[in-house]
């Protein structure tokens, strides 16, 4: 089955805090029909990040014609659960994640009670019918010892109740091959995300390549430091391997989902969504 396209809701993170609506029915009105949303504010709001009830934002979506299939939730903490998990069951969101997360460097403590944290999320989900998936950046590929700390969570974390939502870009970021990541982890893959990485960018690909020390402590303040907004691109117009990713991806029995996210953009963003919408119609594999 070809993949579905969709889009993660960060890349008009400006425009849809002003007008969430509005938004939303441009980006139905350009063809995107499956939606992920990233809640930053799971705090104060147990819905997708507008401040909208959970009545109201079904009844948005059911209007224009679209379906969540995922949210990052942040802070991501047991006693928020209840509400998040009550607000998506509304809204018909089987899966929610975590948006980010980083590991004092060298602590396979910190690290391994951090999975046991994610496989007690990952139960409390389970037990409403619904999944947890991990959502990685460029930090989950340092090695803690001889292995990387990506595989270190998959080891450390039951598969039957933490899934993967793998971000390519940031996996190639990471200095890894994501097809062969896709592959490797092919039964607990649920989403993909994909960026795109631009032919004239000041950073290598590579974030290890002389940009961060492959030994460093990577933390909020260092991730944002790093993180050049010209380094991404509308999604099918830069240098990333893309289709190999699509390819890659049939292997997996539980993934149906390509979500576009674009973090930064010269562009105005609904300008940029409409580009790499247009752009990814070259991709065989996939459903727009």
């Amino acid at each position: 089955m070809p993949l579905k396209v969709g889009i993660q809701l960060y890349s008009v993170k400006n425009a849809i805090a002003g007008n969430p609506r509005a938004v939303l029915e441009k980006l139905a009105e350009t063809g995107y029909r499956y939606v992920e949303a990233a809640n930053h504010n799971a705090g104060s709001d147990p819905g997708v990040g507008f401040g909208l009830p959970a009545r109201e934002m079904r009844q948005t979506l059911e209007e224009f014609g679209l379906k969540i299939v995922g949210c990052h939730v942040n802070p991501l903490r047991e006693e928020l659960l209840p509400a998040v998990l009550d607000y998506h069951a509304e809204l018909g969101n089987t899966q929610i994640g975590c948006d980010i997360e980083f590991y004092p460097y060298g602590d396979l403590d910190y690290l391994k009670r951090r999975c046991e944290m994610f496989n007690h999320i990952g139960e409390l989900c389970r037990e409403r019918g619904m999944r947890y998936y991990y959502h990685n950046h460029f930090q989950e590929f340092q090695r803690f010892g001889d292995e990387l700390v990506y595989d270190l969570i998959m080891e450390n974390t039951d598969p039957d109740l933490v899934y993967a939502e793998l971000d390519t870009y940031w996996a190639a970021r990471g200095g890894q091959d994501p097809a062969e990541l896709i592959r490797r982890y092919q039964d607990r893959v649920i989403l993909l995300h994909q960026k795109d990485f631009p032919a004239d960018a000041a950073q290598p690909l590579n974030m290890y390549d002389g940009v961060v020390d492959f030994r460093e402590a990577i933390d909020m303040e260092l991730f944002l430091r790093v993180k050049e907004p010209d380094g991404f691109t509308e999604i099918g117009t830069g240098t990333l391997p893309i289709q190999n990713y699509i390819e890659a991806a049939e292997s997996c029995p539980n993934l149906d989902y390509i979500l576009l996210e674009q973090d930064a953009t010269r562009l105005d963003e609904m300008e940029s969504i409409q580009i790499s919408m247009q752009a990814f119609r070259k991709f065989k594999g996939v459903e727009l």
